[in-house]
């Protein structure tokens, strides 16, 4: 169950494609090598059917607020404005984020770590984020 990870703390392990990633999405190299090179904490809550995914770092902070299956304004970390909706699949929340170019990002949330599987046009970055106690 999902709902068994809200509130833990997942901190950046691993990064694949990341660069990439950013780059398709048009953001520039000073934003993809600051992006690239820190480890941010991600954080779900859930509270009356209103969830927040908070990211931490030492770049940028980041919050989004949002209920399952209701569109909402985004402004993403590297400053791209989008209209984005969120879903569940199990323990999964998937997020389509439309806006230049449609990017789905999955993230599988364990006892243990969440994996983030992020696509845009061919390209996929997954990153894996631990449980910090």
């Amino acid at each position: 169950m999902l709902s068994d990870n809200y509130g833990k703390r997942y901190k950046l392990q691993s990064s694949e494609n990341f660069d990439d990633y950013m780059k398709a999405l048009g953001v520039g190299m000073m934003i993809r090598k600051m992006g690239s090179s820190v480890s941010p904490v991600v954080q779900l809550t859930e509270s009356d059917g209103l969830y927040t995914l908070k990211t931490t770092s030492p770049f940028k902070n980041s919050e989004i607020k949002f209920k399952l299956g209701e569109e909402f304004d985004e402004e993403t970390p590297d400053g791209r404005k989008v209209q984005s909706v969120c879903t569940l699949d199990g323990n999964k929340l998937i997020q389509i984020q439309n806006g230049e170019k449609q990017t789905t990002i999955e993230r599988e949330f364990t006892p243990t770590e969440m994996k983030a599987i992020m696509k845009v046009d061919d390209i996929v970055c997954t990153r894996v984020y631990k449980t910090q106690e």
